[in-house]
C-alpha cells in the first residue's frame, strides 16, 4: 500500500469524532489500590459500560479482537464500513477486509481515547500474528495515529517477539499479550522490553479445573507473582522498564489478592462487584506465595512451569537477546536446541486445528500424553488456543465486513 492512500486512511480514522469527555471522579477505593501499587485500567470496548465505572485513578481501556468484535457486531459501525469501502476500493477484496478491520480498531480506539483521556491498547488483526512485515507496518500506523496514547497488542509467538523488539526501537508503546506463564514473559521481556506484558491469569484456573487437575484455586495468581518478580528484576536496569499485566480479572476477590501488581485489566463487572463487596484497605500482596491446589495425578503434566523458570529457560532468553534471531523459525529451533522445545513445539496443521476446535480452554485429555512426554506444556497450549479464539472472532468481524462492502 502506497503512503499517500496511508495517509488518507489515517484522516478519515480521525475526522469527525466528537465524543464528550467523561467525568473523572476521584474515588477513596480505587485510590486505595493505586497505593498498593497498581496502575488500573478497564477491559472492555463498551463504551457505556466503561463510562459507568470510570474514575480518576483509572488510566487505559483495552481492547482485542473478542471485545471489538462484541462492539461491531452491534452494528454501530455499519454506516462507518459503508463509508471505508470507499476508501479503500482500489485493493483487493480480502487487503479491503484486513484494512477496514483496521481502521475500525483504530477508529474506536481513538473514540476511547477522546472520551477517557488515557491509554488504549490497540490489536493488530489477527493475520499478523506470523508475519514480521505486517506487524511492523501495522503498529507504526497505529502509533501514527494516536503516538501519546496508543499501546500496540502484539501476540506471543515467535515472529511476535521479533516484531514488537523492531517496534520499541523505532519507539512503538507495546503491551505484549497473550502469555500464560512466568517463562513466557521471562522471554518478552528479555527479548521484546515492551512497555506491558501480561499474564492471562484466568484461563489458567479454568484449565486445571474444566480438565480435572486440581479445582483451579492458585494457578493464576501464582503466575502473576511469579512473573512479576521475574519482569521487575530483569527489566529494572532498562531504561523504560517493563509493567506487568494481571490479564482481564476473573473474581473480584483478585483485587486484593493481586494487589501490588503493576497493572490490572479488570472487566467492569469485576470492577463494579469489586466496588460493592471489598473494603477498599489494600496492601500489597507480591510477598505472598499461593498455593496451588492440584490432583496427585496432575504433577505429571508439570504444571509447575506456569509459575517457575528454569535457569536453562532463563539462560536461553538472555541469550536470544543478546544475539537475536533473523526469523521466527531461527528463534523456534534456537528454544529447540536449548533443550526448551516445549515452549515452541513443532506442530502440524492436524494439531493445530485440534487446537481451534477445543476453543479457549484445550482439552487436557487430547494432549496429556505428549505433555507428559515433555514435547508440549500447558502455557504453549494455552497461548495457541487463546490466538485460535483471537482468530475465530477476528474472522467474524472480517465476515461482517465482507458482507457489507460487498452488497452494498
Amino acid at each position: 500500500m502506497n503512503d499517500s492512500l496511508k495517509q488518507k486512511i489515517k484522516q478519515f480514522v480521525l475526522t469527525g469524532i466528537s465524543e464528550e469527555k467523561a467525568a473523572a471522579v476521584p474515588d477513596p477505593f480505587w485510590q486505595g489500590l493505586r497505593n498498593a501499587g497498581t496502575e488500573l485500567w478497564l477491559d472492555t470496548g463498551d463504551m457505556d459500560e466503561a463510562e459507568k465505572n470510570w474514575s480518576a485513578e483509572m488510566t487505559a481501556l483495552t481492547t482485542n479482537n473478542t471485545l471489538v468484535n462484541k462492539e461491531i457486531q452491534k452494528g454501530i459501525y455499519d454506516d462507518f464500513i459503508e463509508k471505508a469501502k470507499v476508501i479503500v476500493s482500489e485493493l483487493p477484496l480480502e487487503e479491503q477486509i484486513v484494512e477496514i478491520a483496521f481502521i475500525l480498531n483504530a477508529r474506536h480506539g481513538m473514540r476511547l481515547a477522546k472520551k477517557f483521556g488515557g491509554k488504549v491498547s490497540v490489536e493488530l488483526h489477527t493475520n499478523t500474528a506470523h508475519n514480521f512485515d505486517a506487524i511492523i507496518d501495522y503498529g507504526l500506523r497505529y502509533h501514527d495515529i494516536n503516538p501519546e496514547q496508543f499501546i500496540v497488542k502484539v501476540p506471543y509467538t515467535a515472529v511476535g517477539l521479533l516484531g514488537a523488539r523492531r517496534l520499541r526501537e523505532l519507539g512503538v508503546k507495546i503491551n505484549f499479550t497473550l502469555e500464560f506463564s512466568a517463562r513466557q514473559n521471562v522471554m518478552v521481556a528479555a527479548i521484546t522490553k515492551p512497555n506491558y506484558c501480561n499474564v492471562f491469569l484466568g484461563r489458567i484456573g479454568a484449565y486445571i479445573k474444566d480438565n480435572g487437575l486440581g479445582s483451579g484455586e492458585g494457578g493464576g495468581e501464582r503466575a502473576v507473582i511469579s512473573s512479576q518478580r521475574y519482569i521487575t528484576e530483569l527489566t529494572k536496569r532498562n531504561t523504560e522498564p517493563t509493567k506487568l499485566i494481571a490479564a482481564s480479572l476473573r473474581n473480584y476477590d483478585q483485587l486484593d489478592t493481586l494487589a501490588g501488581t503493576d497493572v490490572f485489566t479488570m472487566p467492569t463487572k469485576v470492577a463494579s462487584e469489586g466496588k460493592l463487596n471489598l473494603s477498599g484497605k489494600f496492601s500489597s500482596k507480591l510477598g505472598v506465595v499461593y498455593p496451588v491446589d492440584l490432583t496427585d495425578e496432575a504433577v505429571v503434566y508439570a504444571p509447575e512451569k506456569i509459575w517457575n523458570v528454569t535457569d536453562k529457560e532463563l539462560e536461553l532468553a538472555k541469550s536470544l537477546d543478546k544475539d537475536c534471531p533473523k526469523s521466527g523459525n531461527e528463534l523456534i529451533d534456537r528454544v529447540h536446541q536449548a533443550g526448551c522445545g516445549d515452549m515452541f513445539p513443532y506442530l502440524s496443521e492436524r494439531d493445530l486445528k485440534f487446537i481451534a476446535d477445543d476453543g479457549k480452554i484445550p482439552k487436557h485429555e487430547r494432549w496429556a500424553h505428549r505433555i507428559e512426554s515433555g514435547e508440549l506444556a500447558i502455557d504453549t497450549l494455552l497461548n495457541l488456543a487463546g490466538l485460535a479464539s483471537f482468530t475465530a472472532d477476528q474472522a467474524e468481524l472480517d465476515e461482517r465486513i465482507r458482507k457489507i462492502i460487498t452488497t452494498s
